[in-house]
């Protein structure tokens, strides 16, 4: 499924996070939500990425965002990540079939050492306040992409 276009209508979701409660799209509205897809707890480039959000995360909320991290993995999986890293935000488990990460094209064919295999892209949707896709980065480079959404989201602002 492709990614929406911004613009449009964000896909509405309503997941569990890593402490079983559930967090919905809708239940947003009036804040700009920092939608992540990573591909597994506590490996290099995930960590790298979640500590970026992490270490911008006053910041995003100072800038009135909400910081959410999707991925297939589970809630105990999404704990101990948490726990681990200090993550001050929710990290969301995606469902069997992928469907938030299909609904926001985060899911599909990807390549590693020559095999294809399908999987979590790592990407980011900013939905705006209003429920709207406001900017997609269908491919990130997790080092420093926390400061990259939060210069963007400050740009917003001017």
């Amino acid at each position: 499924m492709p990614a929406p276009e911004p613009g449009s209508a964000a896909p509405d979701f309503d997941l569990q996070d890593q402490a079983g409660d559930h967090v919905r799209l809708a239940g947003l509205k009036g804040k700009w939500v920092v939608l992540y897809f990573y591909p597994r707890d506590d490996t290099p480039g995930c960590t790298r990425e979640a500590c970026n959000f992490r270490d911008n995360h006053a910041a995003l909320r100072a800038q009135g965002a909400v910081v959410l991290g999707v991925s297939p993995d589970t809630a105990v999986t999404h704990q101990k990540f948490a726990t681990k890293y200090e993550l001050p935000f929710q990290l969301l488990v995606d469902d069997k079939e992928h469907s938030v990460a299909r609904a926001y094209g985060a899911w599909g064919m990807k390549k590693n050492y020559g095999k294809e295999y399908e999987g979590m892209i790592r990407s980011t949707v900013v939905i705006a306040p209003d429920g709207r896709v406001a900017r997609i980065w269908p491919k990130v480079k997790p080092d420093a992409h926390g400061e990259e959404v939060l210069k963007w989201l400050m740009e917003q602002a001017r």
